[in-house]
């Protein structure tokens, strides 16, 4: 059976079949469960594919390296293929080993799960019940109000100021309503946009009691020298959260960390599900990690790309938000549904991109870099998207 498409907050999102049958009246499920409605954070393009039956060309929303990881990951990863028969290392010791010697930490102020998506489930599930208050930015990463919300808890949001989170505002909103969690991204997922480190040791400090500051540094490797504090696992005021899905180029092998107070991580051994890495993944992991020269070409790769968007956007007289990510927010000029519909018309030309959810960042198309061939098609599809999506417009 098919599945139809319908626009929900600037993405397409698959909607329940025609005859698919409602089971939120279903007793088997808790009252909470069946409070909530079916949600996908995000559509693969792989199912906008399925439906629209449109190729995508360009696989540029997702935020994903097409650059790819190491060669010497995928050696290590096609070795480790013949054991697939046993389970992984339940405690990632090789990997949180490595990782402990490079950020210069113990072993027991690490825990390695599957991506930040993964942790960030676990330390929402750790901290939130029904009713917890949880603070975080409107428009920022959806993934982690996913969590919350399906855990009971109640999500308060702050505006961003001039497309950056707002630090300050974050915690005042966090000693208003008595929150136990505070979520911010930095370098931030949808904008782009960076903090110094001397703003984020400041927001740390300020943490209220009683609560924790969840710092996702999933771009932390593309950002400029700076942009992230000293790590410190003596303060217990923060938990930092890094990946192998952005810089590495493993986002398909589902390798995320998180870094904190050693009480804090042994926390997390009550509620993970230990065997969720698979030993392929951390083979490919361990090898990414200590290939740091492919690593600084892939750095160079993306910053080369990022300096092609900004150009495509001022060819095509829009304003590209600078950005310390893999990817460049687009302001197209108008209002959301401007946007949506420049979104759209680029998906019909096979180009997959994606845009912020909520309104004024919803003003922008989200475009992750790409190799020479893919700025190409972006660049000859931009203007035609834009030409049609104005041409429609101006009909309404």
């Amino acid at each position: 059976m098919g599945v139809a498409l319908t626009l929900f907050k600037g993405e397409r999102r698959p909607q329940t079949p025609p005859m698919s049958k409602d089971i939120s009246n279903d007793p088997r499920l808790t009252p909470l469960a069946a409070s909530l409605p079916a949600t996908v954070p995000f559509v693969g393009p792989e199912a906008q594919e399925r439906a629209s039956g449109i190729s995508i060309k360009a696989r540029l929303g997702a935020n994903e390296s097409v650059f790819g990881p190491s060669p010497d990951a995928i050696r290590a990863m096609r070795q480790a293929v013949k054991d697939t028969w046993m389970y992984g290392d339940p405690e990632s010791y090789d990997l949180r080993a490595a990782l402990a010697a490079k950020h210069d930490i113990a072993m027991d102020e690490i825990v390695v799960g599957a991506g930040i998506d993964g942790l960030l489930d676990s330390i929402v599930r750790l901290t939130v019940t029904d009713g917890t208050p949880v603070v975080t930015s409107a428009g920022a990463y959806p993934t982690f109000n996913y969590h919350v919300t399906g855990y009971g808890g109640t999500i308060h949001t702050v505006n961003y100021t001039a497309d950056y989170e707002d630090p300050d505002h974050l915690i005042a909103k966090a000693r208003e309503v008595g929150a136990k969690l505070i979520y911010l991204s930095n370098p931030d997922n949808p904008m782009g946009t960076v903090h110094s480190a001397a703003t984020i040791q400041q927001m740390i400090q300020n943490v209220p009691d009683g609560c924790l500051l969840v710092l996702d540094e999933a771009y932390v490797e593309l950002a400029p020298a700076g942009a992230a504090p000293p790590i410190n696992t003596a303060d217990t005021r923060v938990i930092r959260m890094r990946t192998f899905s952005k810089a590495y180029g493993m986002a398909g092998a589902r390798v995320g960390y998180a870094i904190g107070n050693a009480t804090l991580i042994s926390a997390f051994n009550r509620v993970r599900n230990h065997f969720r890495m698979s030993r392929v993944s951390q083979a490919g992991a361990l090898a990414a990690l200590a290939d740091d020269a492919y690593l600084a070409q892939v750095q160079d790769k993306i910053a080369a790309s990022r300096e092609a968007l900004y150009q495509i956007a001022e060819d095509n007289e829009l304003l590209a938000i600078p950005s310390a990510t893999n990817f460049v927010a687009m302001d197209c000029g108008a209002d959301g549904a401007f946007a949506r519909a420049v979104l759209d018309e680029l998906g019909k030309l096979g180009v997959f991109v994606r845009m912020p959810f909520v309104t004024p960042q919803d003003r922008c198309i989200r475009i992750s870099c790409g190799p020479a061939k893919d700025m190409t098609l972006v660049a000859k599809t931009l203007p035609k998207a834009l030409a049609a999506a104005r041409a429609a417009s101006q009909k309404v």
